[in-house]
């Protein structure tokens, strides 16, 4: 499998190292066209606005939602959950608005009131080390969503078909469950598609 990370801001090696960790082929995505060779995408944390700039500048809003609705699996992290949201509270407009949630901005305090938790997390782990850092959680989900996670009755983890987000930054840990989880739900929807 060949897993991309949205490299225009945020924790990109971390998260390739996860990726290959867990068994894929990872690859950071700085061109559009980059996309087109791609199995799954990671978008990971870092600021949402900031991030929503650069997709805009770089031309890569319109072919990140071809990629997300043509089914191909995409997880968010921390702002990169932000930028998956079709609702984003106390704004009007949303980034790529493809996974049905509404999200909180920096629900969880200032950079100073980071933390690290154990969390279970459905069909990952009963223990994840889960790192909060300004980060969002999920207020609400659609029909068509899991809720897998919740801190404080706060949801932190969810998905919805093929996409994955989770409120916590997963790349900052030596734990590769949920990048595994990941990889699982590419192999689901590509079956043997998945370039091997």
């Amino acid at each position: 499998m060949k897993i991309g990370v949205l490299a225009l801001q945020g924790a990109v090696a971390e998260h390739i190292r996860m990726l290959e960790e867990a068994g894929a082929t990872a690859v950071a995505v700085k061109k559009v066209e980059e996309l087109d060779e791609l199995d799954g995408l990671v978008i990971p944390g870092g600021e949402s606005t900031t991030i929503g700039k650069l997709m805009n500048k770089y031309g890569f809003v319109e072919k990140l939602r071809e990629f997300g609705q043509a089914k191909k699996p995409m997880f968010g992290t921390c702002a990169g959950a932000i930028v998956l949201a079709t609702r984003i509270n106390g704004q009007d407009d949303v980034h790529l608005g493809l996974m049905d949630m509404k999200v909180d901005r920096n629900s969880f305090g200032r950079q100073k009131d980071s933390f690290e938790v154990a969390l279970p997390i459905a069909g990952v782990a009963a223990d994840y080390p889960a790192v909060f850092i300004r980060a969002p959680h999920i207020m609400e989900v659609g029909a068509g969503s899991e809720v897998l996670s919740k801190f404080e009755d706060r949801i932190v983890a969810a998905r919805q078909g093929h996409y994955l987000a989770a409120s916590f930054h997963p790349e900052l840990t030596e734990d590769i469950r949920l990048h595994q989880y990941f990889l699982t739900m590419v192999k689901e929807y590509y079956g043997e598609k998945a370039s091997v």
